[in-house]
């Protein structure tokens, strides 16, 4: 009975038992490589680097995809292994040559996640294997050893990811982008019915549309773990970050025509037809992310995009349906989406836009090689409120500091200060004493049991025995039980370790609680004064000033429309230069502690409020060219009219997100017929064209209204994830 509550415990909190084949492959990876080295070829410095290698790679290091893609990249990262084993090595002869080495690596090897977030994972690993070299013995000529004992560990750790008990291939970001589109998909049909069946299914359409909405939900970014998030600078993860946009566009504006269904249903509507081919496009541009999945093919969205576009310029001599050209305009707004998501599957696959048309400015990246947009993301972030650059910079001060206190007090295993300085730290000071305490806690456990074992036992061969019995509980059974069990077991494991490699009896437990409490004051101290407010004041700037470069890119294409301004490419690109920064503030943001009783703001939908424009533009300006609207008084009136309500909607959502309280209310949704009331005292004589035009810009600016009037500061209602709608 004991045993079956064990194993049921061990089920719920370790589904598929995916940490216990970690740990048992770990361990048996690391008892391979210890015995092979202390007792086979007897060098003490093969066995601490082949066994470090395995914790390191195997323990501290994140990789995304499945097992063939992990082994593969821990063995692409060899090269930048040795590279900083050699480093460390060679500046271990002075402390100050070390901690500045160390502050040199740790930001760059940190930074570097910006341009890829698979560094982020390795992250962790890569300051490991410098932190471990930089410490004395200052012996160069042992530098063969410690990179052979590495290579060995890491090459046995790449075979046994394919070879023993492989985890489950996880859903990855194109998977999620698939299954969305096919509820995409549904949701259109359902929507075109509601536009010509005599009797529609409105409780289907709903399903359909629930549905849709739980689907698509996941691709946001803070949804996903960093190391499969697409935010990498190389053009398949920004298609993907496309794909996911220009798909949100299409959900909401498919919402927006279902929300303006007529009252009777009306035969061969243009926007039914549009929503059909719109549908079908989706799902098939869906399917061709998947494995084998073809490329989609756009003739027949864009010859029914293109009857649609001449047949609402079509008149005769009546006056213009304006309902009608509602509904049009959002159906021909949502294909132009759909086009995109289309051509961004191309991208997301590997494939070229050879004899593509693709939407001017969107794609204009894939023309550029991997480095250059490395460095443009890179750039990006080199900026004073950029919450990566400042965890950076954080975590490089705390461990140089970690390593010359270390180096001054000519502590024995001084890198075990920069093991807890590097446990212990977090984006913010708030998560940095909540680690705190765990960490501390477990270490004081872990020396007494250590201690008091190592007073009562002083033969090798025991804890050479005990060996992989305490690397399967610290790194299967304490990853279950919680952080303090898991410092606890982990500090039972180095004293067996060391136990081995350099026996001091009970002073070894001593020493590891001096240095860990040594390098958690390090961590709390950095923490606390260096950004400890962590990504939520960098969030909050920098959604203030996306919302400022949001607006001000609709003022300047509405004034490119009354012809009174150029194209307002330079403001896109300049939401775009933000858009970099708050996606990568809110995604630290999720993974950090919030209070609970601070007014939160909907940060899915603040985002939306700028995520809308970027696309929506080029949408607009392609059938709604600059100057269409040049020389009609009344429409500039009323647009202008528009956009000043828009322009202080965005300004009393930037001051809600400053202050964190409710300011004036949103503005109301705009529907169709609100738009006939707004726009029937201009018709007149003027050109059907003209009509058309306006009637497009009009309803663009009135889904963004509907987007910031969802984007409102309130309490956090209890049992609610913090920063979520």
């Amino acid at each position: 009975m004991l045993a079956t509550s064990l194993l049921g415990r061990l089920r719920r909190r370790d589904p598929g038992y995916a940490v216990l084949r970690r740990a048992a492959r770990l361990t048996l990876v690391a008892s391979v490589v210890f015995y092979g080295c202390r007792y086979g070829a007897g060098s003490s410095v093969l066995a601490t680097y082949g066994l470090f290698g395995t914790i390191a790679a195997g323990a501290f290091a994140q990789l995304p995809g499945p097992a063939p893609q992990r082994a593969r990249i821990l063995v692409i990262s060899l090269p930048a292994v040795w590279a900083l084993i050699a480093a460390g090595s060679l500046l271990a002869w002075s402390t100050w040559a070390a901690a500045g080495g160390m502050l040199v690596i740790g930001f760059v090897v940190a930074f570097g996640g910006v341009g890829n977030p698979r560094l982020v994972g390795w992250a962790s690993a890569f300051q490991l294997f410098y932190i471990l070299a930089s410490f004395p013995p200052y012996q160069p000529d042992t530098l063969p050893q410690r990179l052979g004992g590495v290579t060995l560990a890491i090459v046995l750790l790449a075979a046994a990811e394919v070879l023993l008990w492989p985890d489950p291939v996880p859903v990855s970001y194109p998977q999620r982008l698939a299954e969305a589109a096919d509820g995409v998909a549904a949701f259109l049909d359902s929507a075109a019915g509601a536009l010509t069946e005599p009797h529609p299914d409105h409780a289907g359409r709903d399903a359909s549309r629930q549905r849709a909405y739980d689907v698509v939900g996941p691709l946001d970014l803070a949804r996903n773990p960093p190391a499969w998030a697409p935010t990498a600078a190389g053009a398949q993860d920004r298609a993907l970050r496309i794909c996911a946009a220009a798909l949100r566009e299409v959900l909401a504006k498919a919402d927006r025509l279902a929300a303006d269904v007529p009252p009777e249903p009306i035969p061969d509507l243009a926007a039914a037809r549009l929503l059909r081919v719109g549908a079908d496009t989706t799902r098939a541009a869906g399917r061709s992310l998947t494995a084998g999945g073809a490329p989609v093919d756009l003739d027949g969205l864009d010859a029914v995009v293109g009857r649609a576009e001449a047949a609402v310029g079509e008149s005769d001599g009546q006056p213009p349906d304006v309902p009608r050209l509602c509904r049009d305009a959002t159906a021909l707004a949502l294909a132009d989406q759909v086009r995109v998501f289309a051509v961004g599957t191309r991208l997301a696959t590997g494939s070229r836009l050879d004899g593509v048309d693709a939407p001017p400015g969107l794609f204009d990246y894939a023309g550029h090689n991997e480095w250059t947009l490395y460095w443009r993301q890179f750039r990006s972030h080199l900026a004073p409120r950029s919450a990566h650059l400042h965890s950076s910079l954080r975590l490089a001060v705390a461990l140089a500091v970690a390593r010359v206190a270390a180096g001054l007090l000519q502590l024995t295993h001084g890198f075990w200060v920069l093991l807890a300085t590097l446990t212990v730290l977090r984006t913010s000071a708030a998560d940095t004493r909540s680690a705190l305490r765990p960490s501390v806690l477990g270490t004081i456990a872990g020396a007494l049991v250590s201690g008091a074992v190592m007073l009562v036992v002083d033969l090798p061969i025991v804890y050479a025995v005990v060996l992989p019995v305490t690397l399967i509980l610290a790194f299967g059974v304490g990853r279950l039980l919680g952080p303090v069990w898991q410092q606890a077991l982990f500090t039972v494991l180095l004293t067996v370790v060391f136990a081995q490699l350099d026996p001091q009896g009970w002073r070894l437990a001593e020493a590891r609680l001096v240095d860990v409490l040594l390098g958690a004051v390090i961590g709390v101290l950095a923490g606390v004064a260096m950004w400890p407010r962590g990504a939520s004041h960098d969030l909050r700037h920098n959604a203030v000033r996306y919302l400022a470069a949001s607006a001000d890119a609709v003022e300047q294409t509405v004034e490119a429309v009354l012809g009174d301004a150029p194209s307002p490419q330079r403001a896109i690109d300049r939401v775009r230069r933000r858009m970099v920064l708050i996606d990568s503030s809110y995604c630290q943001y999720h993974s950090e502690r919030h209070d609970p009783h601070r007014q939160q703001v909907n940060w899915d939908a603040v985002l939306s409020a700028g995520h809308h424009v970027v696309p929506g533009v080029g949408s607009l300006l392609r059938r709604n060219p600059p100057g269409c609207l040049a020389g009609w008084p009344a429409a500039a009136a009323l647009l202008r009219d528009a956009v000043a309500h828009l322009r202080s909607a965005y300004d009393g959502l930037a001051e809600e997100v400053t202050h964190g309280r409710s300011s004036v209310p949103g503005p109301a949704p705009i529907t169709c017929v609100d738009e006939l009331d707004r726009v029937r005292p201009l018709l007149g004589e003027v050109d059907p064209q003209a009509v058309r035009h306006l009637v497009e810009v009009d309803r663009w600016l009135a889904a963004l209204a509907d987007t910031l009037a969802l984007a409102r500061v309130r309490p956090e209602t209890p049992g609610e994830p913090t920063g979520k709608p």
